[in-house]
C-alpha cells in the first residue's frame, strides 16, 4: 500500500512554522527570522519514501490584512486549510491561545485530521506545558496533539508518524526525486530577501520584494542577477548604503548561501529599483507571485 497526501502548515505570526517545515522536510525551504511575515508564499517541501509521499506545504503566518500583499497572503492560508489531507495547526507556549480565534473556530469544523504541534516547549515548565495541553484538548478537542521544539528537533519524528497514519492511499503525486514545487530562481530570490530582513529595520524588509532578472547556468557557476523593488526613493537610500556598503554586505551574505544552497559557485550581481505602492499593485503583485490565475 502507497500513501500520499497534502499536509498544510498553518499558524500566526513567529511561532515557528518555517523551522517545523525544514525539521520535517530535512531541507531548508523556508527562510526564518525572527520577523514577522517572513513567509510570504505558500511554499511545498515534498518528502518521499519507498511507500509514502507527504507533501508539506509551509504558509504565511495568519494577520489581519492591512494592504493588497497581504490580502494575497492570506488567501494562501485560506486555500490551505481547503485543500488540506492533513491540517498542522502550529502555536507556541508564548503566544495567546485565542489568538485569531476565527480560524480555530474554522478547524472546529473541518471534517481533514487536525495535528496541533506546541513548539518551543524549552521555553516553559513542565507545569505550564501540562496546563497549556488542557486548554488547547478543550478548544480542539479532535485534535491529537504533539508538543516539540522545531529548533532542536524534539519530537519531531512523532509528529511525522502520526501523519503518516493520516494520509489516505494514493500514488505519488510528484516524481520521487523532486523535494519542492519551487525552482532555483524562486530560492535565490528568498535567499537575498532573509538578508534584508536580517540586515535592516522598521518598514524597510516589508517594503521589499526581490526579482531574479536573470540566471544563467555556466559549466562552472551560476550568474545571477537580481532585482530589489522598493517603494518609496528614501528606502533605495537605505538599502544601498553609505558607498554602497549596506548592498555590499546582503551581497556577500546572499551569494555565500546560495553557493551553500546550490553547492555550485555564484556570480551575483543586485540592483535596486524604486516600485512605487507595489503591495497596493493587483498587476505587480501578480508579477511577483502573489496573485494566481
Amino acid at each position: 500500500m502507497h500513501r500520499s497526501g497534502f499536509v498544510n502548515i498553518i499558524g500566526n505570526p513567529n511561532v515557528g512554522k518555517s523551522t517545523l517545515t525544514n525539521a520535517l522536510v530535512g531541507e531548508k525551504l523556508s527562510i526564518i527570522t525572527a520577523k514577522a511575515q517572513t513567509t510570504r508564499h505558500r511554499i511545498m517541501g515534498i518528502v518521499n519514501g519507498e511507500d509514502f509521499q507527504v507533501v508539506f506545504s509551509d504558509t504565511p503566518g495568519i494577520l489581519r490584512p492591512n494592504y493588497k500583499l497581504q490580502e494575497s497572503m492570506m488567501k494562501f492560508v485560506d486555500s490551505a486549510i481547503g485543500d488540506a489531507d492533513v491540517i498542522l495547526y502550529v502555536t507556541d507556549v508564548v503566544e495567546k491561545y485565542d489568538k485569531n480565534g476565527e480560524y480555530i473556530a474554522r478547524l472546529q469544523q473541518i471534517d481533514s485530521p487536525v495535528v496541533l504541534v506546541i513548539n518551543k516547549i524549552d521555553l516553559t515548565t513542565p507545569e505550564a506545558l501540562d496546563q497549556l495541553v488542557d486548554t488547547w484538548r478543550q478548544l480542539l478537542p479532535k485534535a491529537v496533539i504533539y508538543p516539540v521544539s522545531a529548533q532542536e528537533k524534539f519530537n519531531i519524528d512523532g509528529v511525522f508518524k502520526r501523519i503518516l497514519s493520516y494520509l489516505p492511499e494514493s500514488p505519488a503525486y510528484y516524481d520521487k526525486d523532486v523535494f519542492t514545487d519551487r525552482n532555483l530562481r524562486f530560492f535565490a530570490s528568498e535567499i537575498i530577501r532573509e538578508k534584508i530582513l536580517l540586515n535592516y529595520d522598521k518598514e524597510i524588509p516589508y517594503s521589499t520584494e526581490v526579482t531574479i532578472d536573470q540566471f544563467k547556468e555556466d559549466e562552472d557557476m551560476y550568474r545571477i542577477e537580481a532585482v530589489i523593488h522598493v517603494a518609496r526613493d528614501s528606502q533605495k537610500g537605505i538599502i544601498i548604503g553609505a558607498g554602497g556598503a549596506a548592498l555590499k554586505r546582503i551581497s556577500i551574505q546572499a551569494r555565500k548561501d546560495m553557493e551553500d544552497f546550490f553547492e555550485k559557485k555564484v556570480f551575483l550581481h543586485i540592483f535596486v529599483k524604486v516600485n512605487p505602492d507595489w503591495r497596493e499593485d493587483s498587476q505587480q503583485l501578480k508579477q511577483f507571485g502573489y496573485i494566481l490565475d
